[in-house]
């Protein structure tokens, strides 16, 4: 056994060699991933920078925390402020008579030269008494760093993912379909004596062979990588400056063995259905596709499309809201993806027919195309990978932030807007500023909810065309509230207990209005009484205002169209580039796919394109029938990607009608079109080079 897998190896090098370059690929990416998550979950520690030579720091409140219920415990939960509170002048007076004490960078915390012991003793609980390297959360840097840091494991986690499922999809459709060309050889085996069991054992020994060399490959290739890919994302300003890769090793073994195991679970399926060729396939002299779809095969794939079907419906109708969330939008989509490209090789002969080509030739494009059902869903699952990732990640993100800038501009009817700090104010405009409150969530978690501290309520009413389920926003004042549908007490006249942005409370407010949900930016909307060191930063006013009075406000004045654009643009830098870095992933590898899949394909035709030279048909001809069934599976591939990005696309648009949001679902079809021009371009040249070979 062993030597007839070595032969089979050294033989049918070519035809491994799209699987392994692609799974070493994938390994590398894995492993590269895996090293920059370990990174951001195990920064290295950093020195203190603020008060680098005080060995104690005295801080004021930075986060609010109320006691919860965990079970039948009491628990605290916190939540951190927006600014931290400063340290208090008798505190600080107390402080300055014991020790020398430096300030740097503002009020909120001083540096302490003196016994921590007796620090703490002074302080009690009236302040925060911070020593070595918990020093660091004095620092302007850390809060920064550790939302970056969080976002960027975001960005790794979901590229990772994204490298597996294609990855997987990628190996597993290429052994399928390199079984398939081997059926003669099987079947010749099957005739020598080879039992069932030792093809299936042949395939899976090939496989491991094929994995353990290029999981080592991948491994070594990830190492070369993580630094780079930190540089990367360090210049893009997805990571902080002093971000970089540690010696951790568990990506390591992640990326091998992870690479081992999609190797073999690629080939298990494709050696059970080679494990069922029967002696008599030697005899065959023409591929004919028959049982294209395996029963396992169209259960998984119709189970796969139904369950992502299913989630998509059910989120829309339950949680609408959580389909503007980039984890949503990532993973939901490749249920159908799979489900769809599992199901492909009985979708490629409808669509195929559907499309119809001019002339003689276009005529034997698609039925070649029709009738070779396992060559061309061979070529088109990838395009539908590629395609469909690209339209479903971008377009969604692009519909997203469409859709919040639509409803910023919906929801105000001023014709002028001025943004800027500390605003002053001007009469006839509606002043309003950033802040925030904290309420129970039941009685096991605080949350904190961005809001706006509204001036004067009457004036802003005017203004403003919020989506208002119940109450009126005009009735706010010093001892209500407007809230939106999310929070769990939302009946106009209840009372709801809340906490300021700057820790104090609970206050109990009235609730005066309801808004929809909408994007997420609806409310809550409280006067500046509860809205204790805000400062005006926005001013709405309508066209009986002139610009020069609000110029006189000391901040920026746009028109309201000019405000919703420059506030709510269409994708920020670091996400697009997080998205553009998954799909640039999903591209190599359809590339890959294309190239070896094309290539082993017309490799096998030398029979089939000799007939048509006998025929009569001219090597020019032969050329643009070869392409032309490789452009129509781009083409086929294309439009089943465009069609799981229209569903998704679909469900984000009912999502949006549902939460009461502007429906702006945005297509991509630059990107969309890039991406099928590239699978055009491969898969041509794939097709054309041993085509041209195989007529000389």
């Amino acid at each position: 056994m062993l030597t007839v897998v070595l032969s089979g190896l050294r033989a049918r090098w070519a035809a491994f060699l799209g699987s392994s370059v692609a799974l070493a690929l994938g390994v590398g990416l894995l492993t590269t991933m895996g090293l920059g998550l370990a990174s951001t979950i195990d920064a290295p520690e950093r020195e203190p920078r603020r008060f680098a030579s005080a060995p104690v720091v005295v801080k004021g409140r930075d986060a609010v925390t109320v006691d919860v219920r965990r079970g039948p415990d009491t628990a605290s939960a916190s939540q951190k402020l927006d600014r931290p509170q400063p340290v208090d002048i008798e505190l600080l007076a107390e402080l300055k008579a014991r020790w020398t004490v430096t300030t740097s960078g503002g009020p909120d915390a001083v540096g302490v030269h003196g016994p921590a012991t007796e620090v703490r003793t002074l302080v009690g609980d009236r302040a925060q008494v911070l020593t070595g390297n918990d020093r660091l959360r004095a620092d302007a840097e850390p809060e920064r760093d550790a939302e970056a840091l969080v976002a960027l494991n975001s960005l790794l986690g979901t590229a990772g993912g994204v490298t597996t499922f294609v990855s997987v999809f990628v190996v597993a459709s290429t052994f399928a379909f390199a079984v398939a060309l081997r059926r003669r050889e099987f079947g010749l085996l099957r005739t020598a004596g080879a039992t069932p069991g030792q093809v299936r054992r042949m395939l899976l020994a090939e496989a491991t062979g094929v994995g353990i060399l290029s999981a080592a490959a991948g491994c070594a290739l990830g190492a070369w990588g993580a630094p780079r890919l930190a540089r990367v994302l360090v210049d893009g300003d997805l990571a902080p400056e002093w971000f970089g890769i540690g010696d951790a090793t568990w990506p390591y073994h992640l990326g091998f063995w992870t690479g081992v195991t999609v190797a073999l679970a690629g080939a298990f399926a494709a050696s059970r259905r080679a494990g069922k060729v029967g002696p008599t396939a030697a005899l065959r002299e023409a591929d004919v596709d028959t049982d294209v779809l395996p029963l396992g095969r169209a259960l998984l794939g119709t189970g796969l499309l139904l369950t992502g079907a299913a989630l998509l419906v059910w989120t829309t109708v339950t949680e609408p809201s959580e389909l503007l969330k980039r984890k949503t939008y990532t993973t939901l989509p490749m249920l159908l993806i799979t489900g769809v490209a599992l199901l492909a090789p009985v979708l490629v002969r409808p669509v195929a027919r559907a499309l119809r080509l001019p002339g003689a030739t276009g005529m034997l494009v698609r039925e070649n195309s029709a009738a070779a059902v396992r060559r061309t869903a061979a070529v088109a699952a990838p395009v539908l990978v590629t395609v469909a990732l690209a339209g479903s990640l971008l377009g969604s993100a692009a519909s997203v932030t469409s859709a919040k800038a639509a409803e910023a501009r919906e929801q105000t009817r001023a014709e002028w807007v001025v943004t800027g700090e500390e605003l002053r104010p001007v009469p006839g405009a509606s002043a309003t500023a950033t802040t925030s409150v904290f309420v129970r969530d039941g009685a096991e978690a605080l949350v904190k909810y961005g809001a706006r501290a509204v001036s004067d309520p009457a004036a802003f009413a005017d203004l403003a065309r919020l989506p208002v389920v119940a109450g009126d926003v005009a009735d706010l004042d010093d001892r209500s509230i407007v809230v939106n549908e999310e929070w769990e007490r939302r009946t106009v006249g209840e009372r709801v207990e809340v906490w300021r942005a700057d820790g104090s409370g609970p206050v109990t407010l009235r609730v005066v209005a309801v808004l929809a949900l909408g994007t997420g930016d609806n409310g809550p909307y409280v006067t500046p009484a509860n809205a204790p060191g805000a400062t005006v930063d926005r001013i709405e006013a309508g066209p009986g205002v002139a610009p020069e009075a609000l110029a006189a406000a000391g901040g920026t004045v746009r028109t309201a169209e000019q405000w919703a654009a420059a506030t709510h643009p269409s994708t920020s830098p670091q996400v697009r580039m997080g998205l553009l870095l998954v799909l640039g992933m999903a591209l190599v590898y359809t590339v890959i796919a294309l190239a070896n899949t094309l290539l082993m394909a017309t490799s096998v035709r030398g029979g089939e394109l000799a007939s048509l030279r006998l025929a009569g048909a001219t090597r020019s001809q032969i050329l643009r029938v070869v392409t032309g069934e490789a452009v129509l599976a781009v083409a086929i591939g294309a439009v089943l990607g465009l069609a799981v990005t229209a569903v998704g696309l679909g469900a984000l648009g009912a999502g949006l009608a549902a939460l009461s949001a502007p429906v702006a679902v945005s297509m991509p079809w630059g990107a969309v079109g890039a991406a099928a021009g590239v699978c055009g371009v491969i898969a041509v040249a794939s097709a054309a080079l041993p085509a041209w070979r195989l007529t000389r």
